[in-house]
């Protein structure tokens, strides 16, 4: 069997990395496109499970948590009848967590925007923290149940509502959301301090996974058409997001901030690790 050199498969994982599509990608490097797709399932499963089992006994203290929505297949409306009720196919939501003073993502999930998936989420978030942190959310309430099971008493906890106007009923408004107006801060438990509730950084940090994974872009045929695939090139993007790429404000790496790693990571050592699967 021909497998492809190092530099080789480290250019795909950089092209992947940095946004670029399958097809794209395969045209940059010039190997085929199910040559990508391989390397992107050995990647994303390595990248998984390294990350899963380096984010232990974090030290993070304030995080915030968010869900991205993107699709797979076809939008939830667009789902012939004989997939309807199938968890692989239709809107498909990214749940992130994020430290704010270190950056990084200790954790995500992707699944459905229900209470199983919140539970599921919350509940591999908990297990990840070496202490008790304080917690911000959304005003979505599957967080609320989520968290109790999870933390219990163990928490401070508080949501940020975040209140909207009416639509703008002249012009284009598809591009435009309803502009914010303000914000509601409400504890559920514990004692949050009241400055530090904010979804600030995990709204920041959806804006990067959109800019740097092809398949989180709206409006354009990038979608991802496998679950497994997105799974796979999520778990690529927060590999290179905590441990390659150098943070503008931090200087270093989350990872690194975090005290994860002493180093930046090439895309070298991360093809290294899929040598390892």
């Amino acid at each position: 069997m021909n497998i492809l050199d190092t530099d080789k498969r480290a250019q795909i994982l950089n092209c992947l990395a940095e946004g670029c599509s399958m097809r794209s990608t395969a045209r940059l490097t010039g190997v085929a496109k199910k040559t990508v797709e391989r390397m992107l399932v050995s990647a994303g499963r390595a990248c998984a499970a390294y990350q899963d089992k380096a984010m232990r006994n974090l030290p993070c203290k304030l995080l915030q948590v968010d869900e991205v929505w993107s699709f797979t297949y076809a939008k939830e409306k667009n789902v012939p009848a004989h997939l309807q009720g199938r968890k692989d196919v239709g809107d498909t939501w990214t749940w992130i967590a994020i430290d704010a003073k270190s950056k990084l993502v200790p954790c995500f999930h992707v699944g459905k925007r229900d209470a199983f998936d919140a539970n599921v989420f919350i509940k591999d978030l908990a297990t990840r923290l070496a202490s008790r942190v304080q917690l911000t959310s959304d005003g979505l309430r599957a967080y609320v149940e989520a968290v109790e099971g999870a933390f219990g008493s163990e928490i401070d906890y508080a949501q940020l509502i975040k209140l909207y106007g009416n639509e703008n009923s002249g012009g284009e408004v598809r591009y435009s959301p309803p502009a914010c107006i303000g914000a509601r801060k409400t504890r559920v438990s514990g004692k949050p301090v009241t400055r530090h509730v904010s979804t600030s950084f995990v709204e920041r940090q959806n804006l990067t996974l959109r800019m740097g994974n092809r398949r989180f872009t709206r409006l354009t045929n990038g979608f991802s058409k496998k679950l497994e695939n997105h799974k796979h090139a999520a778990a690529i993007h927060f590999m290179h997001y905590n441990f390659c790429r150098i943070h503008t404000t931090l200087r270093v790496t989350p990872a690194m901030e975090a005290g994860i790693t002493d180093h930046v990571w090439t895309m070298e050592e991360v093809v290294a690790l899929t040598n390892l699967e």
